[in-house]
This record gives structure tokens, sequence and C-alpha cells, in this order.
């Protein structure tokens, strides 16, 4: 640990002393570990969306999206910050989250509150970790409905910085979005990611388990989270198998050098006794043949 004051400089010196750097936090921190010239884990941002899935059941979604959203006052990377519901259960989805406790503004309370939250475009540190109450205060609203929610719930069409609400809010502030077909959704959960949390994590409520895959397939994430509260489980539980973690590696998607849950593995140096065994070694045409047969040697 370093004294008080801590300082840039005295960080520096830090992470020049130590054997293995891990960073969490802005990606300046992330930068200045990886620059330090000592061997450094970073983690990427975080901004997670789910798809809630046509077959999804509704009501337990929505009690694991609110069990994982509220906890900590959304303060985990791993925290769900868009849900994108399918349109042929968006209505039952809304009612279940209400059930739950979640409130949904209205466009006029949604403009007030993003003049609030992200008052020069940035999120404001003043709603930040903050329950619905504070939220409310420090944004003006008083609808009776508001003050006495678990999760505030805005609904939102676009991404990217003119979208403030399609990034990572660290409040009890939920994104809806609603898509035409699982197409549409998975397209509107690209664009969140290629404004924040590439590489990071992302989730899924259904029972279509190609729906699962494809999004394991096509998505620019370390890890797919299916049916399950996503804060709880993304950083590990006993019934998933994740190595428990409050950091995730985010890959090169993420300018990451690790795509893992970060463990106690990351901190052992292992020891290897190497001895010849038979060799496998792979002909060309097993390395090459689907290449081949596509584009010609």
């Amino acid at each position: 640990m370093l004294p008080d004051p801590v300082t840039k400089a005295l960080s520096t010196e830090l992470m020049k002393q130590a054997d293995l750097v891990v960073v969490t936090g802005s990606q300046s921190n992330v930068r200045a570990g990886y620059s330090s010239g000592t061997p450094a884990l970073g983690v990427g941002a975080g901004n997670v969306a789910v798809i809630v899935d046509a077959s999804a059941d509704c009501d337990d979604a929505a009690a694991k999206v609110m069990r994982s959203k509220i906890f900590d006052h959304a303060t985990s990377c791993s925290s769900e910050n868009s849900l994108i519901i399918l349109e042929s259960v968006y209505e039952r989805m809304l009612t279940a989250l209400a059930r739950e406790g979640g409130v949904l503004l209205t466009g006029a309370e949604k403009a007030t509150l993003q003049g609030a939250m992200f008052p020069d475009g940035h999120l404001s540190p003043a709603v930040t970790a903050q329950p619905v109450v504070k939220i409310c205060s420090v944004a003006g609203l008083t609808r009776p409905e508001l003050t006495g929610a678990k999760c505030l719930m805005v609904e939102e069409a676009g991404t990217g910085r003119s979208h403030p609400f399609s990034g990572e809010k660290l409040s009890p502030v939920l994104t809806i979005y609603r898509a035409r077909d699982f197409d549409h959704a998975c397209a509107i959960m690209r664009g969140i990611y290629a404004y924040m949390g590439n590489g990071h994590s992302c989730g899924i409520h259904t029972r279509d388990d190609a729906h699962v895959e494809r999004l394991g397939r096509e998505m620019t994430v370390c890890r797919v989270i299916v049916n399950q509260a996503h804060a709880i489980a993304n950083g590990g539980n006993f019934d998933n198998g994740l190595p428990f973690s409050l950091s995730m590696g985010c890959g090169t998607w993420g300018r990451n050098s690790f795509s893992e849950n970060l463990n106690y593995r990351h901190f052992m140096n292992i020891t290897r006794v190497v001895r010849t065994v038979p060799p496998r070694e792979p002909a060309l045409s097993e390395v090459f043949g689907d290449y081949w047969a596509k584009h010609g040697q």
C-alpha cells in the first residue's frame, strides 16, 4: 500500500518495483499499467447488454435482472445497463419488471434525468452509486412512483455518444430497447458495444440454444451469460463454473492482454517439465484444407 498522499509518481514507482501489475478503474489507469515496464493485467470497461428473447420466462428474467441491477447500487462492471426486449414479449417483460420494482420514465422525465446524469455529456459523480431516491432528488424528479422505485427505466432507440443512456451508468438506471426480432436485437447489441463495453460480457434470457450459440459466435464479448442474474453470475458462481472474480479480462476487443475472469492462476508461475512424446504432426491438408477448397492453393 502507498502512504497518503498517493500521487501518480508514487503509483508509477510502485508499478516499476512490483513483479506483476493488476489494474482496474479507468482506461487511463489500465494504459498506465501496460506502459509501466512491468508485466500487467488490465481490465476493460463494462456496459452489459442483455437480450430478453421471445422464448424467455419473463417473470424469471425480471426477478434475476432486478436482483442483479440493484446489487451495490449497480456499481458492478457486470451490472445490466441495457435490456433489449423482443417485440413479442415487450409489454409482458415491462409488466414483470414493474412487479419487481422498476418504474418506466415518461419522455419528459427521461430528458430531465439525462440532463442531471450527463450534464456535460459525461456521467456525473452525483448520481453514481446512489439509490433511486437520491438520483430523483438530484434530478428533480418528484413523481411518487419514481422515488419509491428500486430501479428507474428509460426507453431508448439509438446508441452512441448522442444517446448517453446506451452507455454504462453505474446507478440503478436501466435502459430499455424494443427489438423487432432477434436479428434486430443483435444489431442493437452490436451498436451498444461499438460505443462502450466491447469485449466485456453480454447476456440472454431464452430457451433457444441456437440464439445462445449465435451470440457466442458473433458478439465481441468474452462471456455470454445465459438465464442468470448477470452481476452475480459473471463474477463466478457455484452453479456456473466461472472463476470467482471482480475483474474481467476483455481480450483484444477491450485492448486487454487476457480474456478470462482474473483469478488465482494469473498470480502463479508454473514450471513445466518437458519430455518427448510420440509426435502428432498434422498434414498440411488438415491445417489448410478448408481454406484451399474455398480459395485455392
